[in-house]
């Protein structure tokens, strides 16, 4: 006993030295800027500097020379979750994050993010492309901690050539390839940030799908042989990985383009650069014969690469072996930028800061944990072994291919992880259905998308896939769906539907309503135009495609505090079909 007690004092003496030591080195200039690149949907092996023998990434191979490199670094295995953890610093469900779409996506309320971190500690803070954590305020990112919001909030875009986006609220029309239209957003305001330091995230929408990328990148894919053989060999979609590479190659240039801006800025010595992607590939292709993919809590599903850059501060081609993940990320950045944490703020993450300033005495064992998308399921990673949600228990060093169960032969370890998953299961992971409606009044305009509502009688999605979809189908007069909502703001609201309508409907009567309160619209005009993003398609998709939807004002209609159905439905139709709706905005008029 005497001897443990000993060691855990050196333990914690050898972790107050290291943080000493982070804090020496620290705190010898500015505060640093931090710029966070997230790519959507990239593996691990979708890299040249992780030994992917397709892909050309110079840029990122030279950002990872010229940094510190995680070997083992772990997310979640879709994304939503992982940009929770990466806000937070907490595991997902923590924060009410329990799936990807419908709701499910939203991080809590009370959940502090970095943004908000930073931003108390002075820095201008941005985000460019993809939220995927709530789209109504105050679940939006203009209302978590973020200064600029220029992107999306759910969790894919159908299309990425033109887009229509938003920005701090408002629609707007992009021009031009999605990733290259983000990465120049931020370029413009990490170059504009003089005189005060930022924090900024470039979410990219790529390599998810739809699979589209500009003729340059697609022209040297698509007819390449893929002939490496690897474990999945036989159920790779070789169209698929062709565009996945081709969308890789063109974030590796947007990533030169913006690496290139903050030395032209002199910005690049006193800023952060960290680069990871936020899941495991979403196709069966070279993943360095990990077992799973995106979706799976096994090692394909949720390592991902991670790259963190400070010259002169953390020293080139630094390599840690040790575990990490998104978890992490708050307490590193704010230890490295010399930024304070709120007083009280739990945490599951650790602070990285000693592994890449080199100052590490001592580093203690832990565990990470991977939840299973059905929100029953974890797996454990140590910083050998893997137990799967199964029991199964795999040496990672002597099988990284997590081909063998080892339980048989190690049945202490795999009881201690069995229990420690269960813990977490009974401990963190949700009892009860997410019920939480959409807040309406928490910011002067709210959307509400159709994969937010709920249809009923002969009204359907476009796709199964809720993000981006739409609602067709109005094939009958009582046609509806519905929202749950909350109005945290009473008053007058303008509400506006985003429809398209052929000529047939010209005539039908829509209604909207909430508690006691009804307005009603007559379709006068047909609005028709074809569907968006077959000719930009490179594989076929599984998503929604699109239109230019357009808007239809509804009516006033004054609303209560609390919570209640907004309903929007098919009066009095006329032809066949009435129409098909994105969504609905409500505006709060004087």
């Amino acid at each position: 006993m005497r001897t443990h007690q000993r060691t855990l004092t050196w333990r914690a003496l050898a972790l107050a030295a290291s943080a000493v030591a982070v804090v020496a080195l620290v705190a010898q200039g500015p505060r640093p800027n931090v710029l966070v690149v997230i790519a959507d949907d990239q593996g691990w092996g979708d890299l040249g500097f992780t030994g992917n023998p397709y892909v050309a990434t110079p840029r990122l191979d030279a950002l990872a020379r010229e940094g510190a490199v995680f070997g083992r670094f772990f997310v979640q295995p879709v994304c939503a979750p992982t940009r929770a953890e990466l806000l937070t610093g907490r595991y997902a469900p923590r924060g009410g994050v329990r799936g990807t779409s419908a709701g499910a996506e939203r991080l809590d309320l009370g959940a502090r993010t970095i943004a908000e971190v930073f931003k108390g500690a002075g820095y201008a803070t941005g985000l460019f492309g993809k939220w995927h954590n709530g789209g109504q305020a105050p679940y939006h990112p203009s209302s978590r901690g973020f200064d600029e919001f220029y992107g999306y909030t759910q969790g894919h875009w159908p299309t990425y050539v033109d887009a229509e986006l938003e920005h701090d609220g408002a629609r707007v029309n992009s021009r031009g390839f999605l990733t290259d239209v983000l990465t120049s957003r931020a370029v413009g305001f990490v170059t504009a940030r003089r005189r005060q330091p930022f924090f900024a995230i470039l979410s990219l929408n790529t390599p998810h799908s739809p699979m589209q990328v500009p003729d340059a990148y697609w022209a040297r894919y698509r007819e390449r042989a893929l002939d490496e053989a690897h474990r999945y060999r036989s159920e790779e979609d070789v169209p698929h990985t062709r565009a996945a590479l081709a969308m890789v190659e063109n974030i590796d240039d947007n990533v030169g383009r913006l690496l290139a801006a903050l030395e032209q800025s002199g910005r690049a010595r006193d800023t952060i650069v960290v680069y990871l992607s936020d899941n495991g590939p979403n196709g069966w292709r070279w993943n360095g014969d990990m077992k799973g993919r995106k979706g799976s809590v096994d090692e394909g599903g949720v390592r991902v690469p991670f790259v963190l850059r400070w010259p002169g501060r953390v020293a080139a081609g630094t390599r840690v072996g040790h575990i990490a993940g998104a978890i992490d990320l708050l307490p590193t950045l704010a230890e490295l930028a010399g930024v304070d944490l709120p007083s009280g703020l739990a945490l599951d993450g650790r602070s990285l800061a000693p592994l890449v300033l080199g100052t590490a005495r001592e580093w203690p064992d832990r565990l990470l944990f991977a939840f299973g998308t059905d929100n029953r399921t974890v797996s454990v990673r140590s910083a050998r072994h893997r137990l799967d949600p199964e029991g199964r228990l795999f040496d990672l060093e002597a099988d990284p291919g997590q081909r063998e169960d080892i339980a048989a032969r190690e049945p202490a370890l795999a009881v201690t992880l069995r229990a420690a998953a269960a813990q977490m299961v009974a401990g963190v992971l949700p009892r009860e259905p997410d019920t939480r409606p959409y807040p309406v009044g928490g910011a002067p305009r709210t959307w509400l998308s159709a994969g937010e509502a709920t249809p009923r009688g002969s009204v359907a999605r476009s796709s199964r896939h809720p993000n981006s979809s739409f609602l067709t189908h109005w094939t009958a007069d009582g046609d509806l769906v519905t929202w749950p909502v909350d109005v945290l703001t009473a008053g007058t609201y303008e509400v506006t539907a985003w429809h398209t309508a052929p000529a047939s409907s010209v005539g039908t009567v829509v209604q909207v309503r909430f508690g006691t309160s009804s307005a009603r619209a007559t379709i006068r005009e047909p609005h028709d135009p074809p569907l968006i993003g077959m000719v930009d398609d490179r594989v076929v998709r599984q998503e929604s495609y699109t239109k230019a939807f357009g808007p239809l004002v509804l009516g006033v209609l004054p609303l209560s505090r609390g919570p209640g159905d907004l309903v929007l439905s098919v009066e009095s139709l006329s032809g066949t079909v009435a129409w098909d709706v994105s969504g609905v905005t409500l505006r709060r008029t004087p």
